[in-house]
């Protein structure tokens, strides 16, 4: 089996890593104060926006580490390297934003139905300054690096710069106003804004576990370009994965008509895969046409459409 697979550094990896761990430490203490300016002013979503800060503490915490072991090399046991940690990282995120979700809606309902008197002053003072903290902290972490697991970390910290606002609203709406609902419905409000963003992103997450075809992967389109090079006759056994949110590998079995030819048509093909696809990891198995293989069973043959 011929295979071509390049060499990843991952130079970004720490730099990624001391970004989060920047946001890890300004992201808890200002949940610590906002959980005491909730607990004194009487304001949900001052605390949902407090316990949602918290949890993103543990997940821009997560988020550090899977960036951590993503940069270790490969090696003996793992040949492909850590990079699918920051998947698991974002996917465990994920799954956190969702209970948060739920926690914050069943609170909230429960303040409707028994409603609390709320500070709007303080609530407002706090919220703001909580807002700008989130700003800072959303610019740092929007400075990293574009995979599954700073997106996770984005989502956590975007969520709280909508708490920030929602809070802001609800506490100038009792100050002004003094409807006290508007706290609880703002909370309910935070949950469903934050539900899209969240079910997107475990959605993309799962997807790069379970091996599906890449987004903007169409399976046969690859099959068809690999099928097209001069000297190949039909390919099979076609798969196309992530190895992680950046890194795209792909193998298949390759029916070509003359095997001496089998270097310059594989280094023809890891060229075209690479500048037309961005796939990087390269595995093919060249085989005679017409030739009986009884090692394998082919599920997909695709023959080139030659005019």
């Amino acid at each position: 089996m011929a295979r071509h697979a390049p060499q990843h550094h991952h130079h970004h990896g720490h730099g990624a890593g001391r970004a989060l761990l920047i946001a890890l430490a300004v992201t808890l203490g200002y949940a610590l104060v906002e959980l005491a300016g909730g607990r004194i002013f009487g304001s949900l979503a001052l605390m949902s926006d407090a316990g949602h800060m918290f949890t993103d503490s543990l997940a821009l915490g997560l988020a550090a580490l899977a960036a951590w072991v993503a940069a270790r090399p490969a090696g003996a046991r793992h040949s492909y390297g850590f990079a699918r940690a920051e998947v698991v990282a974002a996917f465990v995120n994920g799954l956190a934003m969702l209970l948060i979700v739920v926690l914050i809606v069943v609170e909230a309902v429960a303040r409707l139905l028994e409603p609390q008197p709320v500070a709007g002053l303080g609530v407002m003072v706090v919220a703001f300054c909580g807002l700008l903290v989130n700003l800072g902290v959303a610019s740092l972490v929007g400075r990293g690096e574009h995979n599954l697991n700073m997106r996770a970390a984005l989502v956590h910290v975007v969520g709280d710069l909508i708490g920030s606002v929602a809070a802001i609203t609800a506490g100038a709406v009792i100050y002004f106003t003094g409807w006290q609902p508007i706290d609880a419905v703002l909370s309910v409000v935070i949950a469903l804004l934050i539900l899209g963003s969240t079910v997107r992103l475990s959605r993309d997450a799962l997807h790069v576990l379970m091996e599906g075809v890449p987004a903007g992967l169409i399976l046969e389109e690859v099959g068809q370009a690999l099928s097209q090079i001069e000297g190949v006759r039909a390919v099979h056994d076609l798969h196309v994965w992530n190895i992680s949110s950046g890194q795209v590998a792909l193998s298949a079995h390759v029916d070509v008509e003359d095997l001496a030819n089998w270097p310059v048509l594989l280094e023809s093909a890891r060229r075209m895969l690479l500048v037309r696809f961005r796939i990087v990891h390269v595995t093919l198995q060249p085989e005679l046409a017409g030739g009986i293989n009884p090692g394998y069973r082919a599920r997909v043959k695709i023959v080139p459409q030659r005019e």
